[in-house]
């Protein structure tokens, strides 16, 4: 009777935040969160929770402190911070691309958390089922939710032109740290305020994914047509005349004729991946797994080995000419990553 008792408890603390979990991994058509990434973002999300409960001793310990307060005002912001990190420096490293997978991605982290939490209140036997209902459907679900919060807020800052700063993050995380504090509170009955959560965040969830996959639509079609249109240009019998051509003849008087070359070769080169990275995603969109061509990752070393030989300053300078942006560098190196991993 005690082992079936512990077997229901379990399933509920786990079941329910895996499942929304699995969800929006499938609700993503363009599946741009490898699964791999998602495995990592549950470990890390353990890990804070194994961070947290090391921190709560701590302030407990020395500060004067009962724990229903560190519970309602200091744990959320604790806890929150320790999450997010993991998002946060995949952001900064250009490989979260949208609002989509940062919603993802962040739920990842939240889940992770949750599940080592309600692995060590398992231990306590003496939990009632009620108490597993507001834990497996209530906590274990705003913890995914609040941190997917933090990445689409982050995110949501930088497309608007704004730099990776504490000072972009600090609302995200003050927001979650709140939503947080306020189920905590316990405002309603707390089997009321499980089932507010489980409702509410995949409402919200599906929202962000029409906003994130209307914007992605956007971007591909807009960026895909203007490198065609960059392409066309370096093909062209009147290069010299264009754009591109124009830019490089006025380098002629400051850069050594071997410079040029390296900075068309790397135009094109840069281009030629961008289109391909954008079509693999336009046909997976449709259901399509086409092959990585060979030589694919060779391309990258080439295109990583022109980028030292040119410089970032050089680089930088090229950017308005590619019109590359946070989310060109975002899927090349995807795109990259993956052509590693399977050795093209």
């Amino acid at each position: 009777m005690v082992l079936t008792g512990w077997l229901i408890n379990g399933v509920i603390a786990f079941a329910p935040v895996l499942a929304m979990l699995g969800t929006l991994r499938a609700l993503d058509s363009f599946k741009l969160v490898r699964l791999n990434l998602i495995f990592w973002m549950l470990l890390w999300g353990g890990c804070s929770a194994v961070a947290s409960y090391g921190a709560s001793i701590l302030v407990l310990t020395n500060l004067p402190m009962d724990f229903t307060v560190y519970s309602r005002y200091l744990a959320p912001l604790i806890e929150e911070t320790l999450k997010a990190a993991a998002l946060i420096w995949l952001i900064r490293r250009n490989r979260v691309g949208f609002l989509v997978d940062a919603a993802i991605l962040g739920f990842a982290l939240g889940a992770g958390f949750a599940l080592v939490e309600n692995v060590y209140y398992l231990a306590n036997n003496e939990l009632n089922l009620g108490v597993w209902l507001v834990r497996g459907f209530g906590t274990a679900v705003m913890h995914g939710g609040v941190t997917g919060v933090v990445g689409i807020m982050v995110i949501t800052a930088i497309d608007k032109r704004q730099q990776l700063t504490p000072l972009v993050v600090a609302p995200g995380l003050l927001i979650a740290a709140a939503i947080h504090s306020a189920f905590n509170h316990f405002f309603f009955m707390p089997l009321v305020s499980a089932l507010i959560v489980f409702w509410m965040v995949p409402f919200f969830m599906v929202w962000i994914f029409n906003k994130s996959t209307q914007a992605l639509n956007e971007w591909l079609e807009e960026d895909f047509e203007g490198d065609a249109v960059l392409m066309e240009q370096l093909d062209s019998n009147e290069f010299s005349q264009t754009h591109v051509g124009q830019f490089l003849s006025d380098l002629r008087a400051r850069c050594d004729p071997m410079t040029i070359v390296d900075i068309f070769c790397y135009i094109r080169l840069y281009t030629e991946l961008s289109m391909r990275a954008k079509g693999l995603i336009i046909m997976r969109e449709q259901g399509v797994e086409p092959p990585l061509p060979p030589g694919l990752a060779g391309q990258f070393v080439e295109l990583r080995h022109l980028e030292t030989a040119l410089g970032k300053t050089a680089i930088l300078s090229l950017g308005p000419l590619l019109q590359s942006n946070r989310r060109d560098l975002w899927h090349l190196k995807e795109l990259e990553s993956e052509a590693r991993t399977t050795k093209l």
